[in-house]
């Protein structure tokens, strides 16, 4: 039988497929803009089949239907990173958080969070029999290796992307063709502040710099800074649309890297449509699981790598809050700190803290003197080499406690540094008369 005739073999329904799902199952769902959504409108629709079935996943872009309270007895949401439609889910404790480190979650599958059922979504086969993860291979394809079931969606419109980055379809047990466009992300809209710290976050990185990159104004504003850098590369957890001026114009062509030269490597990808058909068998651009793609050690084998992320809150000390508000977890800690330790490994690396100095229209500090209670700490204070604001460069590395208070109150707005100052002298104790003329 060939591969094509056991293909056929294996189509069925959407409803026919997710009835494969039992009562108690752990049930994966394909990452962020790689959701089989066809899949799990099933299984939602079919809730009644179903009890206290796990549903994991971290960065939920689809409807999360399964979360509304009236399916609580159907489904538990377990999240490995918060978004917009699963915090009330977890705030009112019809869901959880699992905390870990982006690389590790394909190992919490194997060991820790055994996989009964994988809902992924994959592109056509090829000649071959092999199916592209498209847009999603972090944890999706790890997860789909150690499942009990694999259900697939072959979408002909998700693309063919390269790397490590295919499933054959002996491996598929359920197959469900459904054809719909995929989620999409629209590039953000970049306002003064965000076109600002982009400007200073620029100014730090040099020609020949391996760019980690993550999403929304922030990143997409430095990206907009860069067109007169030379030979940049890109190893990131993701890229969205921001990248691709760069990519044509010539300015990233990854000729430097050490790694993987030529060649632009990420775990998943965020944008639209443009971005999407721009991968589509584009040897330049190579997907591979999440546990390689942010492995410390395998990040820091490229020279000058400058990882860029955000933060919630800063204190005083440099200790980065990127993840709860108070008590509430508001996202998680995804791969701020897999980058964050690979940019530090790397020889001539520099990681970036980037933020507003500001939250709540104004009234609210990013700066502060001590994380806020039950805050968490997403990346220690050893760890932080620059804090970006709208008003400038903090330089932390290597600094006293004390230095690293000023170094902060410059960059922090203007209407709170005389609180803060005060703060830190409490706490630290007096600064020199040339060190107040922030």
């Amino acid at each position: 039988m060939s591969w094509k005739d056991r293909y056929l073999s294996k189509l069925c329904t959407a409803d026919e497929a997710v009835k494969h799902i039992k009562s108690g199952d752990r049930v994966v769902i394909a990452h962020a803009t790689g959701e089989p959504q066809t899949l799990v409108e099933a299984m939602v629709r079919n809730h009644d089949e179903y009890e206290n079935v796990e549903i994991v996943h971290m960065v939920a872009m689809g409807k999360g239907e399964y979360m509304k309270p009236e399916m609580a007895k159907h489904f538990r949401h377990n999240a490995i990173f918060v978004g917009a439609s699963t915090r009330e889910a977890i705030a009112e404790g019809r869901g959880d958080y699992t905390p870990c480190f982006f690389h590790e979650v394909p190992e919490l599958f194997r060991k820790r969070l055994p996989v009964d059922v994988a809902l992924i979504q994959v592109s056509k086969p090829d000649a071959n029999g092999y199916c592209s993860f498209g847009i999603s291979c972090d944890y999706t394809k790890p997860a789909a290796e150690c499942a009990k079931i694999v259900i697939a969606q072959v979408n002909d419109q998700m693309p063919r992307v390269l790397g490590d980055n295919f499933i054959h379809i002996d491996d598929i047990d359920y197959i469900v063709e459904a054809s719909e466009p995929l989620i999409e992300l629209q590039p953000p809209k970049i306002g003064d502040v965000e076109r600002k710290i982009g400007e200073y976050c620029a100014q730090l990185i040099e020609d020949g710099s391996t760019l980690q990159l993550g999403i929304g104004a922030i990143p997409d504003a430095v990206l907009s800074f860069l067109g007169d850098k030379k030979d940049l590369g890109i190893h990131s957890e993701m890229i969205s649309d921001g990248v691709l001026n760069l990519i044509e114009s010539g300015v990233i062509n990854n000729r430097m890297k050490k790694l993987h030269p030529n060649k632009s490597i990420v775990t998943f990808l965020m944008g639209s449509k443009k971005l999407y058909d721009f991968v589509n068998d584009n040897p330049s651009i190579q997907l591979y699981p999440v546990d390689y793609v942010n492995n410390p050690y395998v990040i820091s084998q490229n020279d000058k790598v400058v990882s860029i992320n955000s933060a919630i809150q800063v204190d005083l000390m440099g200790q980065v809050n990127a993840e709860t508000i108070g008590h509430k977890q508001f996202s998680g800690v995804g791969g701020q700190v897999d980058f964050v330790r690979g940019a530090t490994l790397s020889k001539g690396g520099k990681s970036i803290i980037a933020m507003p100095s500001v939250a709540g229209k104004g009234k609210v500090s990013r700066i502060v003197p001590f994380l806020d209670e039950g805050a968490a700490v997403t990346t220690p204070r050893n760890e932080v080499h620059y804090v970006v604001t709208e008003y400038g460069i903090a330089e932390l590395k290597g600094k006293t406690l004390r230095e690293r208070a000023m170094e902060l109150i410059k960059v922090a707005h203007p209407d709170f540094r005389d609180m803060l100052m005060e703060e830190a002298v409490k706490r630290f104790g007096q600064f020199r008369l040339e060190k107040l003329l922030y």
